[in-house]
């Protein structure tokens, strides 16, 4: 069995190598945009069974970030919603035979976790401003600095090494059960394996929720002026 850290190259274009998982995330992306497409072009007043399907899993959405971070869920449902279900897809591949799921490479989840700490920074300066951004940074002290960037980068680290840790290990477990025992054995660990990848998916997401609804409400804290304007007359 060829290690996850080894990418295998399909086809090399000039100085770029293109990759199973590039190649894998590359139709999956392209699934998942033909059939949001489909399943939205003609949306009706009595929905079909698709299209119930689909507003029960976007309600869904909406509820779990309304009770995870008390915001309102509009501004980070594309965002949260795409993300979940990427990694719900790409988790999931790896039950089709030959198919190597992208999340158990490390450029595929090191990208995913580029995506939200990028997230971070955008929710976060759109809410309080640049200034507000970079203000969150000193709370509660400016001795707080170095240790806030730092909690900032490593948090989102802990995320990449989640994901690919506990992917690539179903993987792996799955490949040598099915090598040692045959090719029925191992149906229960593939039943194991897509609950653990949706599991690994909704805390993916969660945390990304979590750290942007963070870096929103930190930001938006030192926008306000807790002291009273100079105008203001006590009573």
């Amino acid at each position: 069995m060829n290690s996850p850290l080894d990418a295998t190259v399909l086809v090399q274009i000039g100085p770029v190598a293109i990759t199973q998982a590039i190649a894998t995330t590359w139709v999956i992306m392209a699934i998942l945009v033909i059939g949001a497409f489909a399943l939205t072009r003609r949306l009706a007043l009595r929905p079909t069974r698709p299209q119930a399907a689909l507003e029960l899993i976007v309600t869904t959405l909406d509820t779990q970030i309304t009770e995870t971070t008390g915001a309102a869920p509009a501004p980070y449902r594309a965002f949260i919603g795409t993300l979940f279900v990427f990694i719900l897809v790409a988790n999931w591949s790896s039950l089709l035979p030959g198919v190597a799921p992208p999340t158990a490479q490390l450029e595929t989840d090191a990208s995913l976790a580029v995506l939200v700490f990028l997230s971070v920074i955008w929710f976060g300066v759109r809410a309080g401003g640049l200034g507000g951004w970079l203000k969150s940074f000193a709370a509660p002290n400016p001795v707080m600095i170095p240790l806030n960037i730092l909690q900032s980068l490593t948090r989102v680290f802990s995320m990449f090494v989640r994901l690919f840790g506990n992917v690539m290990s179903g993987v792996f477990v799955i490949g040598i059960v099915a090598s040692l025992a045959g090719l029925l054995v191992p149906i229960p660990l593939m039943a194991l394996d897509l609950l653990t990848g949706l599991v690994q998916a909704y805390i993916f997401a969660v945390l990304a929720m979590v750290f942007i609804t963070s870096a929103v409400e930190d930001g938006t804290a030192q926008t306000d002026d807790p002291t009273p304007s100079l105008t203001e007359k006590e009573p």
